[in-house]
């Protein structure tokens, strides 16, 4: 299927591209831009919620299902979207929040729907993932529902089979319009433990989802998927169905995919956890590899909108590590997913106090506008980063973070063993991580300030991190410098 060797590419649809000069990115803006997505090489791209929302989280707040937000367009926007991606051969799949709504759907203040939402006489001890206690009381009813992220966002009852309907019904009329299928939001966590026990202390866990146990990646949340799936597979081509899933333990993210007949896509997000450290990463990568059932494929990522961008979290705004970081997770076995400005390494945006408007946990900074060029194009939602690295003048000059991104997925979309050949780690010095791809490619990155070498491989460096190698023999030994990577292939 089309997502086992797919580069998708999320946007942030507020930040994007702006075709109305409002200030919002909108779906005509993404038209108008995908042009470029055709030149950068990407598969598909994954939008976040296109829904209607008050934005108390910015879209995953969401108080209608089928329809579109006016900042965006509308469904005749997202029908034109999906034709003229599809005419340039990039899919479209969208962000579904089925965990939640707005505590302004219409849902939530219908009698007849009460049961559809989660509720309790008393608070137990589960915490909301932005702070403080999970439970909020409704004058109204007495009693106190459940909200895992804020409380303008009420989680959904999925005990009740109402709730089940209502969503498949959502997949069917979202696919039937030709969407490729759908990024689910807290894919792990819609099941609820019935009894509403409360869940355990850990202690200091270095993930705090460690301790939700019972209000988050239930058992019964894999019937859902089953049922998904089952939809998903009755549309040609096959519906994606691409999991946020934070669970850290492998074992139990593994069974997001069933027996084939769950998730496609479960993302392996404990990689956006570890320090920028190849044993560290080698040892997630390789957990995954020994861990997945056989047949299925990893997804990764380095940024996405809930997390600081891997150009700053991880490469401190270094342009050698930064191209370090993309031919990691372009070349890895498994689905990688760029977050719009990767390409560019665009950096994580400090937004001052006064400025900021996520209420959660301060992620403005990763949601900044698309630098198209030196200059701001208009007047935004919220401020620019830094405007040098920018489309126009990167796509200009072929010596560009930009232009080795490209290049990186044209000789991943020509050579099949680099999209979908298995992975066999190389070993030697363990602060280079090499892996095999295939039979006739090797990947290796130095991780480290020192110049290093990498024994055994067979071939010619056919791209480099500088972009200066290609064409250099790199049998017997290959040399690379700090913070320096390679592909190497026959």
């Amino acid at each position: 299927m089309w997502w086992r060797d797919a580069v998708l590419y999320q946007i942030y649809v507020r930040s994007f591209a702006d075709a109305n000069g409002d200030g919002h990115g909108d779906l005509p803006g993404i038209r108008a831009k995908l042009a470029y997505l055709e030149w950068l090489g990407v598969d598909a791209t994954w939008l976040t919620p296109i829904n209607p929302s008050p934005n108390a989280d910015w879209g995953y707040d969401v108080s209608d299902f089928h329809g579109v937000h006016p900042d965006y367009g509308t469904l005749d926007d997202v029908d034109a979207l999906v034709a003229d991606a599809a005419a340039r051969g990039i899919k479209v799949v969208l962000d579904l929040v089925p965990n939640h709504t707005s505590s302004e759907h219409p849902w939530f203040s219908d009698p007849a729907k009460r049961d559809w939402y989660v509720w309790a006489d008393e608070p137990n001890n589960w915490t909301s993932t932005f702070g403080g206690s999970a439970w909020t009381k409704q004058p109204e009813t007495g009693r106190y529902y459940l909200h895992n992220f804020l409380p303008e966002q009420p989680d959904l009852n999925w005990w009740n089979d109402d709730v089940r309907k209502e969503f498949e019904e959502t997949l069917h009329f979202w696919f039937d319009r030709g969407i490729a299928g759908f990024r689910i939001d807290v894919a792990h966590a819609l099941v609820k433990d019935r009894e509403l026990r409360d869940n355990p202390v850990v202690g200091k866990a270095r993930d705090p989802r460690e301790e939700r146990v019972y209000n988050m990646n239930r058992p019964e949340v894999h019937e859902i998927y089953r049922d998904w799936r089952a939809i998903a597979r009755a549309y040609d081509p096959e519906r994606l169905l691409l999991g946020e899933t934070w669970v850290s333990n492998l074992a139990e993210l593994a069974k997001y995919y069933g027996d084939d007949d769950e998730l496609q896509l479960p993302m392996v997000l404990s990689l956006t956890l570890a320090h920028f450290d190849a044993a560290e990463l080698r040892e997630i990568v390789e957990g995954a590899e020994q861990t997945f059932p056989e047949g299925t494929v990893p997804a990764w990522c380095g940024s996405n909108h809930d997390i600081v961008r891997f150009p700053t979290r991880w490469c401190g705004g270094d342009e050698a590590k930064i191209r370090c970081a993309l031919l990691i997770l372009l070349g890895l076995r498994g689905t990688p997913i760029l977050y719009y400005g990767d390409e560019l390494g665009m950096e994580q945006v400090a937004v001052p106090e006064d400025e900021q408007l996520d209420v959660a946990h301060s992620r403005d900074g990763a949601r900044t506008p698309m630098p198209w060029g030196a200059r701001p194009d208009g007047s935004w939602w919220i401020r620019h980063g830094d405007l040098t690295r920018n489309v126009e003048d990167m796509r200009a000059d072929e010596t560009s973070t930009l232009w080795f991104t490209k290049r990186l997925l044209e000789l991943r979309r020509a050579e099949p063993e680099l999209r979908s050949g298995s992975y066999a780690s190389v070993d030697g010095d363990p602060s280079i991580w090499t892996w095999r791809r295939g039979d006739a490619w090797a990947v290796a990155v130095n991780l480290s300030d020192r110049p290093r070498a990498v024994k055994g491989l067979q071939g010619t460096i056919r791209l480099d991190t500088g972009l200066v190698r290609t064409g250099e023999d790199a049998t017997g030994k290959l040399r690379l410098g700090p913070w320096e990577g390679a592909v190497v292939g026959d």
